[in-house]
């Protein structure tokens, strides 16, 4: 059985018990242990599912508008080259913001072989990625649960994240621009980014190119609070001397 069909067997399982130990996924499949627990990884960063500690649990309906998963598909390959090249910046021993963007999540599995390392977070599906990885030590903002983000936002979230201090900072935006710096599609959307900037060393705001020269509903924070902005290839010479022009260090 391949993997298409094992994960279409795992879905179906979870379907009708929603939360289920590996060993007894492996059972139900007859299948080695070993390679459920690959496959649930795999499924967890296609966001099929959410890993839980030995097992795995059915993930909560799509938001028709919002879903994280909706967004990751969103220049899914862009957001990949950049994770990969925001993962870099980050060093074994490191303390590390990630916030719930779906370009930050793209980070998580060139992150796993850097360890030890601190992750703190308001997103769901990256504590998920870390979940079962020794390594790297996960901590979770206290919150208001956003199920359309998969993300805990929220006033106690804040004060969560300004309670503990990073090397690095790794942010997403709904808008970059020139004339009016990041923006955010909400006010708690733009509260967890100014939050993790303002606690730590050093500020990364992950950019597809596509969203650079557009404003969302809030702006938050000028351009100069970052130490880069990490984007990829298909930036244009004009938005580039833009930035260059604001002395704003840009990654691709």
């Amino acid at each position: 059985m391949g993997y298409q069909e094992r994960k279409k067997s795992i879905l179906k399982i979870l379907d009708k018990r929603e939360n289920m130990e590996v060993q007894e996924i492996a059972d139900a499949l007859d299948i080695s242990a070993v390679t459920i627990r690959r496959d649930l990884q795999l499924m967890a960063e296609e966001e099929l599912l959410i890993r839980t500690h030995g097992g795995a649990m059915k993930a909560p309906p799509k938001h028709p508008f919002t879903a994280f998963t909706d967004k990751a598909n969103v220049a899914a390959t862009r957001k990949k080259h950049i994770g990969q090249l925001a993962a870099t910046l980050v060093k074994p021993g490191d303390t590390i913001f990630l916030d719930c963007g779906s370009t930050v999540f793209a980070m998580c599995s060139y992150l796993k072989d850097i360890q030890p390392l601190r992750v703190v977070t308001n997103s769901l599906p990256v504590a998920a990625a870390f979940m079962d990885i020794p390594g790297i030590q996960v901590n979770i903002a206290g919150g208001e649960m956003d199920g359309s983000r998969k993300a805990v936002h929220g006033t106690k979230a804040i004060e969560h994240i300004k309670s503990y201090h990073a090397d690095k900072a790794f942010i997403g935006t709904d808008g970059l621009s020139v004339q009016h710096g990041l923006s955010a599609h909400s006010e708690k959307e733009a509260g967890i980014s100014m939050a993790m900037a303002g606690s730590a060393n050093k500020l990364y705001v992950l950019c597809d190119s596509s969203k650079i020269g557009k404003d969302s509903y809030m702006k938050y924070a000028p351009l100069s609070i970052m130490t880069a902005l990490v984007t990829d290839k298909e930036l244009s010479a004009e938005q580039l001397e833009g930035l260059q022009g604001k002395k704003v260090k840009v990654m691709k």
